[in-house]
């Protein structure tokens, strides 16, 4: 069921190596695999009837391959806001790797060394979220999972650390709207396949 109020569609870009691997996937600039070609084409079909003012995307290629690929390309505007969790010395490592060396992390709690914490990415989603508020209009974002993770956290008034609590799986939608009135931000739907 639709809202009258405006929603905002979230795609979690489509797989990659590194993402089908376990590897933390930050800055670094993975192109999608095969496989996930092959998904983000079907975004487009999964969204068909969806009406949006504005189409934005992480800078990364991943999230810009899958805009294209799901048919949004020419709509694009890529928001340096939208970027991946920078894990700065986990870049690329898994967290098994992590926990070797370090027991108990976890990475919404104690963040990156050379990279971001949880508060830091949600300065970002909050950023996000402010420029969404402005534009009061139904918006379709392509980004990665950690960060879309904290901006959902960051919606409904959580810390970004509750991001810990969402999942969010390869080429899923998820929507973020309001219940009532705008003064009650909601998850309406959650990592659809």
């Amino acid at each position: 069921m639709s809202s009258a109020y405006p929603e905002i569609t979230l795609v979690r870009h489509g797989e990659t190596e590194w993402s089908l691997s376990g590897r933390h996937t930050g800055r670094s600039d993975i192109p999608l695999t095969e496989n996930g070609e092959a998904a983000a084409r079907l975004v487009g079909p999964r969204l068909e009837g969806l009406t949006v003012a504005e189409v934005w995307s992480s800078p990364s290629q991943r999230a810009r391959n899958t805009c294209r690929l799901a048919g949004f390309g020419e709509r694009m505007v890529v928001k340096d806001d939208l970027a991946e969790w920078d894990y700065g010395a986990y870049e690329g490592i898994k967290t098994k790797e992590i926990l070797a060396s370090r027991p108990g992390w976890q990475l919404f709690r104690d963040g990156c060394p050379d990279g971001e914490t949880a508060a830091d990415v949600g300065v970002r989603a909050d950023r996000i979220i402010a420029a969404i508020r402005a534009a009061n209009a139904a918006i379709l974002i392509f980004s990665s999972s950690h960060f879309l993770r904290v901006l959902a956290a960051r919606w409904i008034g959580l810390p970004p650390e509750g991001g810990a609590h969402f999942v969010l799986d390869t080429t899923s939608i998820s929507v973020l709207g309001y219940e009532h009135d705008l003064t009650e931000p909601v998850i309406r739907r959650w990592n659809e396949m």
